[in-house]
């Protein structure tokens, strides 16, 4: 059952909109629903044209009643109270999960309608902030490549943890970002594995009863492929049961790793203050393509396993790499792009600043036996390789490239970039100043849907030597 809205099959008498009066202190709007934001609102315009954003699961094609939330000059928000008319691309029956957790805010689209809107929101993205035209845009975006299944494609999940008096409640943050609700299963998570969390959610609840654990938040990683599980306990340092922990976590989850990680500093500037190994391995492994990597629980990996073989896949096809080409990879992590740049290139200098993932790209240069790599620690800008790149990849974080690193970038006498993005709005502004240097200009974007039933897209990016 849609617990977002109810559904009754009169359609509203005017698709455009008009508000309404239906108390004396609510405004309600009838809208037709156009497309998606980049986020988990719809969008919608009034009958005069007004841009409206609207919350609370609306999809494109649906009609619906809404109230008014806010409303300023430029735009207005509203809350779904009603779908009159149910769009063709709207889930009957979505999962109670969806209505239950702000995980899968996309979870009641079809998931052909997921893929059109992804794709649109690139373009969208392209032609506002990047100042592309239709035209180029339209020769730029290439279909959207789907690379795994819609549900059940995640290798990790974080859970809430959250104590009130003698009360503990494991689980997941509900969709207005801020309740805890608890739930049994994700079936986000890999098929394999998705009883994990109420396992987790049940050991951490009974240990609780008998110690005052302080945790943050709780990690774990799954793979299919390797067996390997891991529980990873964000914690401020300090005392903490370690032994007990270790074992009841053991007991319900069969882990291959159970580990604590402490952090200190401000809640938005937390910090690695170290790592534990409570059981197990300390870390855990995953299979991409050929390669066996080792990942500790603070660094970075995508979450989708076979999104990331096929963005791998991607930015080796675009580079067209010769064994005697040297390269670079910017912003490496643990080295997913580096370790099959180094099987088919002459020389890789890899950059990554945070620290964990720096020893993790260490240890797994180590294990497959690849000496033609230069491991560097440091910020992309200040670490910036002293060397002629035949071919690059930069892999940057959602707050994308820095106006330095794209001004050392376009000095490059490379053929080729290859830019992995995960977020549309600050690849279209990097993609900009790219062509305004007038080095590299954008030859394709391909979006790859690493993220099923929610707003996010990775684009995998060919930036060409402009002659």
């Amino acid at each position: 059952m849609d617990t977002f809205a109810h559904f009754h099959n009169s359609a509203a008498s005017d698709a455009s909109a008009y508000p309404r009066n239906s108390t004396a202190s609510a405004v309600e709007l009838e809208l037709t629903i156009e497309r998606m934001s980049y986020g988990a609102d719809a969008i919608a315009h009034t009958a005069d044209g007004k841009t409206v954003f609207v919350s609370g699961g609306a999809v494109p094609g649906d009609i619906v009643r809404a109230i008014l939330t806010d409303d300023s000059e430029r735009f207005s928000r509203v809350m779904l109270s009603e779908v009159l008319e149910p769009s063709p691309e709207r889930v009957p029956n979505p999962l109670p999960f969806v209505a239950l957790t702000g995980a899968a805010p996309w979870g009641n689209m079809t998931y052909e309608s997921q893929l059109r809107e992804k794709r649109a929101g690139v373009i969208s993205a392209l032609e506002r902030i990047g100042h592309f035209s239709p035209n180029e845009t339209s020769k730029l975006v290439q279909d959207i490549v789907a690379p795994g299944e819609p549900w059940g494609y995640r290798n990790k999940i974080e859970l809430a943890f959250k104590r009130t008096g003698r009360k503990t409640l494991v689980g997941m943050y509900a969709p207005n970002g801020q309740d805890v609700v608890r739930v049994k299963d994700c079936p986000l998570l890999d098929k394999a594995h998705e009883k994990i969390v109420g396992a987790v959610s049940g050991a951490l609840s009974y240990l609780s009863g008998s110690h005052e654990l302080d945790i943050e938040r709780i990690g774990i990683r799954t793979s299919r492929r390797t067996r390997d599980v891991e529980v990873a306990l964000w914690t401020a340092p300090g005392g903490f049961p370690r032994a007990q922990v270790a074992r009841v976590l053991e007991d319900a989850t069969d882990a291959t790793s159970i580990v604590r990680v402490m952090t200190k500093g401000p809640s938005k500037a937390r910090r690695i203050a170290g790592v534990e190994r409570l059981s197990g391995a300390g870390s855990w492994s995953e299979l991409i393509g050929d390669e066996c990597m080792r990942v500790s629980a603070p660094s970075f990996f995508q979450v989708n396993t076979k999104g990331a073989e096929k963005l791998v896949e991607l930015v080796l096809f675009a580079l067209d790499i010769r064994d005697s080409d040297e390269a670079m990879d910017l912003y490496c992590g643990a080295g997913t792009f580096t370790l099959p740049l180094a099987r088919r290139a002459g020389f890789v200098s890899a950059v990554e600043s945070y620290g964990p993932a720096v020893r993790d790209l260490r240890r797994n240069l180590e294990t497959s036996g690849l000496e033609n790599v230069d491991a560097i620690g440091g910020d992309a800008g200040r670490s910036f390789p002293d060397t002629n790149a035949d071919i690059i990849v930069v892999d940057p974080p959602r707050a994308g490239l820095a106006p330095d690193v794209i001004k050392q970038l376009s000095e490059q006498s490379a053929r080729a970039i290859a830019y992995v993005s995960c977020d549309p709005a600050t690849l279209a502004r990097d993609l900009r100043r790219f062509v305004d240097a007038g080095t590299f200009y954008p030859i394709s974007v391909t979006p790859v849907d690493l993220f099923p039933q929610t707003f996010h897209v990775e684009c995998v990016v060919l930036l060409q030597k402009v002659n």
